[in-house]
């Protein structure tokens, strides 16, 4: 039987190439246990750049997973970023940015969709748990980006909670020029960038944001190419 990409790269680690690739990749990303993260926004987007680059290349390392971190992170968390994703199965922050068990703490909703509960678990993070960065990711082909722009073109909101998933991206939407390219992509980019300042300006999360405890950025993840741009 064919061992997976997966496992084939953990016996590997054992080998020269495995040594090769350790020496490679900085030992932060490596370890299986550590001290909290008391590094800032900068170091902690050159960490998430630094997995995605890995993820790229089909050279994930699968950090924190260990025994060790189990036990470490069963006794409290300290992640080093918050990723704001659409809830699409194919765009996982830890794939992505190839990290582990307490490193992200991630909110998910269809069109990275802002509401109560969402808000509320962000200002969570950031005021109990001190993330200092918090990333909000749309990605290529979002469905629900494509429902807000036929919504856009045709006039008719879906029904029920869906139509307010779509009402919430319309505005974007209905705001971003269409210049004859791939208009939903462009509204990906542009619904990201919303959401980000929406975040930079609400009441509670705008104190950390002016005092530089806290930056948030957007950022797109290409579903063909596997890279992250940060917009």
């Amino acid at each position: 039987m064919a061992i997976s990409r997966r496992h084939a790269l953990r016996a590997s680690l054992v080998g020269g190439a495995g040594a090769a690739l350790a020496a490679a990749v900085p030992s932060s990303a490596l370890a299986d246990s550590g001290a909290p993260f008391e590094g800032g926004a900068a170091d902690a987007l050159r960490l998430l750049k630094e997995g995605n680059r890995r993820w790229r290349r089909f050279a994930s390392v699968h950090p924190h997973e260990g025994r060790r971190r189990r036990i470490e992170v069963a006794q409290g968390q300290s992640p080093f970023a918050l990723v704001l994703g659409c809830a699409d199965s194919r765009v996982a922050p830890e794939l992505v940015f190839d990290r582990g068990l307490g490193d992200l703490f991630t909110v998910r909703s269809a069109g990275e969709v802002l509401d109560s509960s969402v808000l509320g678990s962000i200002v969570y993070a950031v005021e109990h748990l001190a993330v200092p960065l918090i990333v909000v990711q749309g990605h290529s082909s979002c469905g629900a980006v494509g429902a807000a722009v036929e919504a856009h073109r045709t006039g008719e909101l879906p029904h029920g909670h869906v139509g307010y998933l779509v009402e919430q991206i319309l505005e974007v939407v209905d705001s971003t020029p269409d210049d004859g390219g791939d208009f939903v992509d462009a509204c990906v980019r542009a619904n990201a960038r919303h959401v980000a300042g929406l975040l930079r300006a609400d009441p509670e999360l705008a104190p950390f944001v002016e005092s530089g405890r806290l930056d948030i950025v957007a950022a797109r993840y290409d579903l063909e190419g596997y890279g992250v741009d940060w917009l």
